[in-house]
Parts: C-alpha cells; structure tokens; sequence
C-alpha cells in the first residue's frame, strides 16, 4: 500500500501490530520513526522493519512528503480493516488529532475477527480485547453492523 504524509504529519499514537510485521520501503523523503523508544532514520532508497508486537510511531519531520510502500506480513485480513478505517476517515468520523471514532472501529474489528490488530501501546492486551467487546455490544445495540456493510461490501 502506498502511503504518504505531509510535511509535519505523523500517525498519531504509537501503536503495536499484533500479528504482523510492518515493513516501510521509503520512496521519497525522510522518515523518523521511534521503536520502543530509540529513534531511527530512514531515507529514500532504504527499508525500515518493524517486528510484529514492537511498539512504534512515525513522524515526517521535513520540508517535503514522505512516501513509502508499507507491507504487512503477513498479509492476514488488513484489506478488511482498511477498509474499516479509510470509510470512517472518508466519513470525517474521527477526532481533532485524526484518529477514527475508536469505539465504530473496535466494534468493526470484533466484527470481523480481524487477526490484523493495531492497538495503542499504552492499552495491554486484555483491555483492548476487553474494549472491543464492549464496543461490540453497544454497536450491535446502536446498529453499527450498517456502517460495516456499507464500508466492506
């Protein structure tokens, strides 16, 4: 998938893959990325690997776009829950810091079963697994099923 961030832009909390590697191939720009704590560059030209379940985030910290091929690997389900977070985005259902209504997308992810978890790295295990129950029962009751339809078929 390609993916490209601004001048400034950033993901906006450092985060796990749980089941996954996620490899970025830098295409053009700099990208600074912190992984558990110790700070890395990476240039157009070179590949960063993150290893599944290592806490990370990225920053673009130059006058210029970053691009990068990111990978998943494996592969798992990260297509469905994609398509999760881009219908959210797409809908402007996300915060002032840009992240997706997170109660619409634990729901979705419960939903889906998805083996392709990202999840905050301050939230253990156990309580995100928690939330996404509890969000899965609130959006069962608020019929959240709906936004999912209309986001994966």
């Amino acid at each position: 998938m390609e993916w490209t961030v601004h001048p400034g832009g950033y993901v906006p909390f450092e985060h796990v893959h749980v089941n996954q590697d996620e490899i970025f191939h830098i295409q053009h720009g700099e990208m600074r990325v912190k992984v558990r704590g110790v700070t890395q560059l990476g240039k157009a030209g070179r590949t960063l690997t993150i290893p599944r379940g290592t806490r990370h985030i990225a920053f673009n910290d130059k006058d210029e776009p970053l691009v990068c091929i990111v990978e998943y690997k494996p592969g798992l389900d990260h297509y469905k829950t994609m398509q999760c977070f881009a219908g959210l985005t797409l809908d402007c259902d996300y915060d002032r810091r840009g992240l997706v209504n997170i109660p619409k997308i634990m729901f979705m992810l419960k939903k889906v079963n998805a083996l392709s978890l990202t999840r905050p790295s301050f939230a253990p295990g156990w309580l995100f697994q928690l939330g996404m129950n509890v969000f899965y029962a609130i959006g069962s009751v608020m019929k959240w099923e709906t936004l999912y339809k209309k986001y994966t078929e």
